[in-house]
């Protein structure tokens, strides 16, 4: 019987569109052929063929062949059973919004069923992910290897100041600004809407039809929260500006961010994520908007979007996975991959 076995999926959903063996047309007809559809996409733009390919692609492919390879193993009588998922999917939806469902922590208990007894994984979207296992999770951080990026390959980052995207950012901003010994800038609020935009509905409540209170269960109104206009707090005139996320997906909000920073002075502008998704149309609009580099490690499989944008740069973080399989396999402490790692980090 063996010791330990390490179970490696593919380093993100995305990857795992290639499964061995199986080519995506052979694939594609397969599935055709079980579920009797068919998804048909005009060729006027690239743009539209790709948004099709992309909604025939089954992203869930990767759950259920890690979840298939663990069962394997649990049923041969692996002792040790550890899954290596630098990016861990429906990271963001850990959290219950409104009535909805917290399908990571869906996932997390899916993963132990199947068999795993440990994780290792790379900057969860909330921490607080780690609580939804009932086995170790190890969530190491690409933070040093971005860190390093800066410091070697962005000239004068002196003259940087570190700029959190939402203040829901501000906590990773402020680990950068305070490691590199930088500023820190935050940009708060959204773009106001327009006349017109107010006038499609999305503002107006529901009819309720009826619809009975109990007159004892009378609850106060909640106010709504209103945004104010985007504006930056903190300076950012004259000084590179490194917006820093852990994951890049929608690039709205970031080329919005970068068009609000060059207004305000800053003559280049950076952007630093760990996981860089870079979907749909996300190529495309970082080449053609303000930022002159985006910077991303490669927990996410994006030859294809590089390809597409040669602003988009690649930072290895093989070394930290390996080292901590590496520990975990010989029964050695893994406090030195955490070394001087706060809670906030």
């Amino acid at each position: 019987m063996p010791k330990k076995l390490l179970l490696l999926p593919p380093l993100s959903v995305s990857s795992a569109f290639r499964v061995p063996r199986v080519t995506p047309a052979a694939r594609q007809a397969m599935n055709a052929a079980r579920t009797g559809y068919r998804v048909f996409s005009a060729n006027s733009t690239a743009a539209c063929t790709e948004l099709a390919k992309r909604i025939t692609e089954d992203v869930n492919t990767a759950v259920m062949e890690l979840l298939i390879m663990a069962y394997a193993l649990k049923t041969a009588c692996a002792r040790n059973i550890i899954g290596v998922i630098p990016y861990f999917p429906y990271s963001k939806q850990s959290k219950m919004r409104k009535r909805g469902s917290i399908v990571c922590k869906l996932l997390a208990s899916m993963l132990a069923k199947a068999g795993l007894t440990h994780i290792i994984t790379m900057d969860l979207h909330q921490k607080e992910i780690q609580g939804f296992f009932s086995f170790p999770v190890d969530n190491l951080r690409a933070s040093p290897f971005l860190l390093q990026y800066i410091q070697e390959e962005i000239p004068n980052y002196r003259n940087a100041v570190i700029v959190a995207k939402s203040p829901d950012a501000a906590k990773r901003a402020q680990s950068y600004a305070e490691r590199l010994r930088l500023g820190l800038a935050v940009i708060h609020g959204e773009a106001q809407c327009t006349e017109l935009d107010m006038d499609d509905g999305r503002h107006s409540p529901p009819m309720v039809r009826n619809a009975t209170v109990h007159p004892g269960l009378e609850l106060p109104l909640m106010m709504a929260k209103e945004k104010p206009p985007i504006t930056v707090v903190g300076d950012v005139g004259g000084s590179i500006a490194i917006i820093v996320d852990d994951i890049i997906d929608d690039v709205e909000g970031f080329v919005a961010a970068a068009e609000i920073l060059k207004e305000r002075g800053a003559y280049k502008i950076y952007v630093m994520a760990t996981h860089g998704i870079l979907s749909a149309e996300a190529p495309r609009l970082i080449e053609e908007s303000s930022i002159d580099e985006v910077v991303v490690t490669n927990t996410v499989p994006h030859e294809v979007q590089k390809l597409q944008c040669p602003k988009i740069k690649t930072v290895d973080i093989s070394l930290i996975l390996s080292e901590a399989i590496r520990r975990i396999h010989n029964g050695e402490s893994m406090a030195y991959l955490f070394r001087n790692i706060t809670v906030d980090d």
